[in-house]
């Protein structure tokens, strides 16, 4: 826990100070182990209360002081909910977030390669990489081996998709982890990964359906 006072005479913190102290407390590697998050922090305020007021001087504390102790609680209670809400806010991020398509992009698998490709030019392979892979869909949608469904995930199609280009199964479910990493998650795009999708765009164009291949044969 951080010291608060020093020796026996209390100190009184600004807001600036009593942040930094909550920053400080939170970053204790403690939190992450043992005892609950909750805990500790009501911990920490007990032995901060105890610190300032524990010493028999109650009858002469400053207003201020109280005033200040209760910014710091605030302060401790604004940093655990934002450091609470990032991970909450990722793990409620629904089917909704993840889909491949915006409702209104009326584009074709062409269009779609083209703005890839203006994209990896200019070096953008976020873009690069999200406008192949949607493009990929697009063409797998207008040779009618993907169902024209709204609201269908990265995931989704390549599970559709491999299920009538087997032979490419593996490498669809590979391209779809990398459009949700690269597009919701905190994944960059890169030339790499751009070239991975170029090459399986062009296999599954030049692929039989699983149905066609067994007429063939």
């Amino acid at each position: 826990m951080i010291r608060v006072l020093q020796g026996d005479v209390p100190v009184v913190p600004d807001a600036d100070t009593a942040r930094r102290w909550a920053r400080e407390e939170l970053a204790d590697p403690a939190y992450h182990q043992g005892q609950s998050l909750l805990d500790r922090i009501i911990g920490w305020i007990q032995e901060l209360l105890a610190r300032l007021f524990g010493q028999g001087q109650a009858a002469q504390i400053d207003p201020r002081m109280i005033g200040l102790v209760l910014v710091i609680i605030a302060v401790v209670v604004g940093l655990v909910a934002l450091w609470i809400a990032g991970p909450v806010r990722r793990s409620r991020r629904g089917k909704a977030d993840r889909l491949v398509f915006d409702t209104e992009d009326a584009r074709t698998a062409e269009q779609m390669r083209a703005a890839a490709v203006a994209a990896a030019e200019r070096g953008d392979w976020h873009l690069a990489v999200l406008e192949r892979f949607r493009g990929l869909v697009r063409g797998l949608e207008e040779r009618a081996l993907l169902e024209e469904r709204a609201g269908r995930t990265a995931h989704e199609v390549a599970l559709d998709a491999g299920t009538v280009l087997p032979g490419l199964a593996t490498e669809l479910l590979a391209a779809s982890a990398l459009f949700d990493e690269v597009c919701y998650g905190d994944a960059e795009g890169t030339e790499p990964g751009y070239r991975s999708l170029v090459e399986l765009d062009d296999a599954a164009r030049a692929s039989k359906p699983l149905a066609l291949a067994k007429v063939e044969s």
